[in-house]
């Protein structure tokens, strides 16, 4: 009598939890979505404004590693300077924003999430924006001197630099945002694992073609042709690689379920 009284709570606490997702049609979703991305664009341009206030500042940030190689831009057209103050005051505006874009991210996919799940959003939040400025930040003190360095005093000792605005915001964001992208890793797997996508077995099992898929992806980022700055991309890669085998430990549905049971 108690193992058929524990099941039948078991089951009326599985209808109770399925219970927690309304449906919602095709047309409530578009409009959730419509809904979310007026917002995310309002605390972008919001966040833009900021930055652009101080769009200068930014600037220094950007010349900064070429200061340290006593090089200066130049521009081969009006524009290109306003431009820069532009690409820098949006990045530095996005990266503002992020919090308040992310949390819209959230209440657009909470809906399909368990009560139990929706927990998940100040980790979520908080590991999002901390990784990609990790990323950046890693990608702005080493990757990016290091590239400027090889490329320019290196390769180049022999010539006369003359890099441009447009070249060299290019080269810059793709380094910074490269990195600050590519340490996003563990919270794709997040989602992919507690959605059941993939599992921890299968991701560890798969580990070789990870290593392969990540020094792929390094060498088609690298700004520079050596293969230890190949490296530098590639092994934060995998560390977070790791990592994410970890989370996907943590909050695989199989690891859930079995929880419960036990309890």
């Amino acid at each position: 009598m108690v193992d058929a009284a524990d099941a039948i709570g078991k089951a009326r606490e599985a209808v109770s939890q399925r219970a927690e997702l309304p449906g919602m049609s095709l047309m409530e979703h578009l409009e959730e979505l419509r809904r979310r991305i007026v917002h995310s664009a309002l605390y972008l341009c919001v966040g833009f404004v900021v930055a652009y206030v101080f769009h200068e500042r930014l600037y220094g940030f950007v010349q900064a590693p070429l200061d340290h190689l006593h090089i200066k831009l130049n521009y081969t057209h009006p524009m290109d300077p306003l431009n820069l103050y532009l690409q820098v005051s949006l990045i530095g505006g996005a990266i503002l924003a992020s919090p308040f874009i992310l949390y819209q991210v959230w209440l657009f996919i909470a809906p399909g999430l368990y009560q139990r799940e929706r927990r998940f959003v100040v980790p979520f939040m908080g590991a999002t924006v901390g990784l990609f400025l990790l990323g950046a930040f890693f990608g702005y003190h080493w990757v990016l001197p290091g590239a400027l360095k090889i490329l320019i005093v290196d390769f180049g000792s022999k010539f006369q630099p003359m890099v441009t605005i447009e070249e060299y915001t290019a080269f810059f964001l793709s380094v910074i945002l490269g990195l600050g992208i590519s340490f996003e890793m563990p919270v794709l797997i997040f989602f992919l694992a507690m959605f059941g996508i993939v599992s921890p077995r299968f991701l560890w099992k798969n580990i070789r073609y990870a290593i392969l898929a990540v020094f792929v992806v390094a060498a088609i980022i690298t700004p520079s042709p050596d293969p230890w700055t190949m490296c530098i991309y590639a092994i934060p890669m995998l560390a977070l690689y790791l990592v994410g085998i970890a989370v996907a430990w943590w909050v695989h549905p199989s690891r859930r379920k079995a929880k419960e049971a036990a309890g």
